[in-house]
C-alpha cells in the first residue's frame, strides 16, 4: 500500500478589490489583498490505479471539472509525469463563497504533487502553472499575503495580515464569479496606494479608503449580504466587507471579546463561520500520514 500525504488548504479574503478596467478578452485589470483566514480544507492523497475524489460536501463536483483533477492533469502535461490518484477531500471552505476554496485545493495539489515526486519545483514555477488554473492560484502556493494585480495573478509580497481579530461568515448563498464581473462597473484604482492603505491606516479608516466593487452587484441580487454587512458593523466591527466575488463577509475587529461575541452570535444564527486571531499564518506544509 502506498503512502498518504496530507496538506491543509486555507482560505483568503480580499482587503478591497478594485475593478480598474475591463480588458478586450473578457477579464478584468484589477488590484487586491490578499490575507488569510483560519479555515481550511484538508487534501489527503495516495497512488492509486485511478484517480478518484472522496468529498464530504456532495455539492462538491468530483470529476474533470475539479480543479483539483485540473490541477493534476496541467502537472502531468508540464512536468511529463504519470499516475493516478485516491483523493480525501474534506471541504471546510464553502463554494461559491468567495473564499477561494477551489482556487486553494488546486495549488495544494500542486504542492503535493510536487512533494510526491520528489522534484523540488521552484514554487515561482508552480506559480506560473497555477495562474492557468485560476487567478487566485499563484497566492495560495506561496501562501503569503500579497497585493494582487493584473488578473490577480501578479504578485507584490507584503505584510498586509491584519494585526486584529477577523470574523467571517457565509449565509449560505452561491455567488457566479462571472456573473458579479459581467455585472460590476469598472472604477478605476484606489486614490492612494493599496498597500499605503493597508499598511499605514487602521481598519476603522478603510472604510473611506477601501471597496470591493464586485459589491453592489452582489448586493443588489442578494441583499442579505448587505445586511450581513451592516450587521457587522452593528456588532462592533472597525471594517467589514464582502470577500471577492462573495457571498462571505467579513469583519475586523480590535477586541477578541467583540469578536467572539459576534462569532458565537452568528454561528447560532447558523452561519458557516470562521475565527481568526491577530497576525494569523497559514501552515502550508506537506506531510507524510502517520
Amino acid at each position: 500500500m502506498s503512502e498518504w500525504f496530507i496538506a491543509d488548504s486555507y482560505a483568503k479574503i480580499n482587503l478591497g478589490l478594485f475593478v480598474k478596467e475591463r480588458l478586450p478578452n473578457g477579464y478584468h485589470d484589477i488590484e487586491t489583498g490578499f490575507a488569510f483566514i483560519r479555515l481550511s480544507d484538508t487534501i489527503e492523497v495516495q497512488r492509486s490505479d485511478a484517480t478518484r475524489i472522496n468529498c464530504n460536501d456532495p455539492d462538491v463536483p468530483t470529476g474533470k471539472d475539479n480543479l483539483i483533477v485540473k490541477a493534476i492533469r496541467a502537472f502531468h502535461a508540464r512536468y511529463n509525469t504519470t499516475g493516478f490518484f485516491e483523493i480525501r477531500l474534506n471541504k471546510q471552505i464553502p463554494a461559491g463563497a468567495g473564499l477561494g476554496g477551489g482556487s486553494s485545493n488546486a495549488a495544494v495539489m500542486l504542492r503535493l504533487l510536487n512533494r510526491i515526486y520528489n522534484m523540488n519545483i521552484p514554487l515561482k514555477d508552480l506559480c506560473e502553472l497555477g495562474a492557468g488554473l485560476g487567478a487566485d492560484v499563484p497566492v495560495f502556493i506561496r501562501a503569503q499575503t500579497a497585493i494582487g494585480s493584473g488578473t490577480g495573478t501578479e504578485l507584490t509580497f507584503a505584510d498586509i495580515q491584519p494585526d486584529y481579530f477577523i470574523v467571517s461568515a457565509w449565509p449560505g448563498i452561491h455567488s457566479s464569479t462571472q456573473e458579479a464581473y459581467m455585472s460590476c462597473e469598472p472604477m478605476g484604482p484606489p486614490e492612494e496606494s493599496l498597500l499605503d492603505i493597508l499598511t499605514e491606516y487602521n481598519p476603522d479608516e478603510w472604510n473611506y479608503l477601501l471597496r470591493n466593487d464586485l459589491e453592489p452587484p452582489v448586493i443588489r441580487k442578494y441583499p442579505q449580504v448587505g445586511n450581513l454587512k451592516d450587521q457587522f458593523m452593528d456588532m462592533g466591527a472597525l471594517y467589514a466587507s464582502m470577500s471577492g466575488s462573495g457571498s462571505a463577509v467579513y469583519g475586523i475587529f480590535e477586541h477578541e471579546i467583540t469578536a467572539r461575541q459576534a462569532y458565537d452570535y452568528l454561528v447560532q444564527l447558523k452561519y458557516s463561520c470562521s475565527f481568526t486571531p491577530p497576525g494569523f499564518t497559514p501552515q502550508h506544509n506537506v506531510y507524510l500520514k502517520g
